[in-house]
């Protein structure tokens, strides 16, 4: 089959931004601690789950795990009736859901739209947004259900019936209980759902689950929803607010998670990452319908690359020759090369094989456009908030979008030991660890590039 050289794609602008993570109930919050090169992972809260329950430093022990920190969202105010959810319904309500519309309303509104939009605009506004199929309320109405089970044990160690009836009523009264809402209080696909119902937008709303390349991937669906003329306005982006221990056990028995508690990208003392959470929510438009409208443009997409590593030794093991598939397939469709970017935004999890492979990846294509030197600063939002899954690649894309429209090549911290490539300067990377301006260098604009991958390959 003969393959033609694809056409580079319509330019797509960011016009509205918000987002909350951990220490940041909002975007200005956010940059502040990017700039400020702020460590926003915290010792777990009592309130979210008790350490004494969980924590073991061994990380063979079942039903532990070895981390005591992460990041994790501050409580913010939310009025359910602004939404048309009535307050009874709001046990049964996730917390994505509920985030998600917050964080939506303010992008609007940071993209000039407060006021509203008109009917025959709102029919081709669409919703795209990264959401992992596991909503955290899935684990107490689930729960719930094992009531015979624990009953049936009381039962047969000699527990009169009575007693084990209360001891399972006391149990479950602890939990959200199933009601009319809890269906749709539960799905993931509900939190772009809830958006288009409120804000009344008629055009697709979807969510992409691509584990935590998910937001990523909403926003490569948002962009081709834009490309082809399907809609005029798209919200996408990410969210991840599912922080409690069944989390952590799913990424304590994989082995991914740092025993010091701290995510340290491309660092040699890196043992892992931390896991944080997070909504961010942008505002996508075609650029020329963008400049027409004399929309403030904080960034521009140019192209997103994708790949998948195809057979590997593991479905959860990383893949340089995947990664480099996508790299050569966005610079590609870009139309510019690898030479000319100054940011690289890594998925940077602070794992010693991830990092490792995606530096290789990074390194072996960025040389092929550039031989010798060193040009282009590396980093990871993660070593400040955690990994926050679903919403990691919106955490990178929104960063590295406020550094362009700042000019600021933002700091990556907890490094220091850089990579053994890094530390001899054979890659054409260097870790920025302090905060400077981003002066364009001659010929080109700033440029700065965003990763994400997910398990499943």
């Amino acid at each position: 089959m003969n393959r033609t050289r694809p056409t580079h794609p319509e330019p797509i602008a960011i016009i509205g931004i918000n987002c909350l993570f951990p220490k940041a109930s909002g975007t200005g919050a956010y940059w502040a601690n990017i700039r400020n090169g702020t460590d926003c992972l915290i010792e777990v809260p009592e309130h979210r789950w008790k350490l004494d329950d969980y924590y073991d430093p061994d990380p063979t022990t079942t039903d532990h795990t070895h981390s005591r920190t992460g990041g994790f969202l501050d409580p913010v105010p939310f009025n359910p009736m602004e939404f048309g959810i009535a307050p009874n319904a709001l046990e049964a309500t996730d917390t994505s859901q509920l985030l998600t519309l917050l964080a939506t309303r303010d992008a609007l509104h940071d993209a000039g739209l407060a006021a509203g939009i008109p009917a025959a605009v709102r029919e081709r506004v669409s919703v795209i947004l990264g959401v992992t199929g596991a909503q955290e309320l899935v684990i107490p109405l689930g729960a719930r259900l094992y009531h015979p089970l624990i009953r049936q044990t009381l039962q047969d160690v000699g527990l009169p019936t009575p007693d084990a009836d209360e001891i399972v009523r006391r149990i479950t009264h602890q939990m959200v209980d199933w009601q009319e809402n809890a269906f749709p209080g539960l799905l993931g696909n509900v939190v772009a759902g809830r958006i288009a119902n409120r804000f009344d937008f008629g055009g697709t709303n979807c969510v992409v689950d691509a584990a935590c390349a998910g937001s990523l991937g909403a926003v490569h669906l948002a962009c081709l929803e834009l490309q082809e003329g399907r809609s005029d306005l798209v919200v996408s982006g990410g969210v991840d607010t599912f922080n409690d221990i069944f989390m952590y056990m799913c990424f304590s028995k994989t082995h991914a998670l740092s025993a010091q508690g701290h995510a340290r990208p491309f660092d040699r003392s890196g043992d892992g990452t931390a896991i944080g959470e997070g909504v961010g929510v942008v505002i996508l438009k075609r650029l020329t319908d963008a400049r027409a409208a004399g929309d403030r443009v904080y960034a521009v997409i140019r192209s997103v690359g994708t790949s998948s590593d195809g057979k590997g030794n593991a479905i959860y093991a990383p893949s340089a020759t995947g990664q480099k598939r996508a790299l050569h397939r966005a610079y590609e469709l870009a139309g510019f090369s690898p030479d000319t970017v100054d940011l690289v935004e890594a998925h940077g999890t602070g794992t010693p094989v991830g990092d490792a492979i995606e530096l290789d990846a990074l390194t072996q294509v960025f040389r092929e456009a550039r031989q010798n030197g060193r040009w282009c600063a590396l980093g990871s939002v993660k070593s400040q908030i955690g990994h926050a899954k679903a919403a990691a690649g919106i955490a990178g894309l929104i960063k590295a979008a406020l550094a362009l429209h700042h000019r600021v090549l933002p700091p990556t911290i907890k490094v220091d030991r850089p990579l053994d490539a890094l530390a001899n300067n054979s890659t054409p990377f260097y870790l920025n660890m302090n905060k400077r301006p981003w002066v364009s260098r001659p010929g080109h604009p700033r440029r700065a590039a965003v990763s994400a991958f997910g398990f499943g390959g």
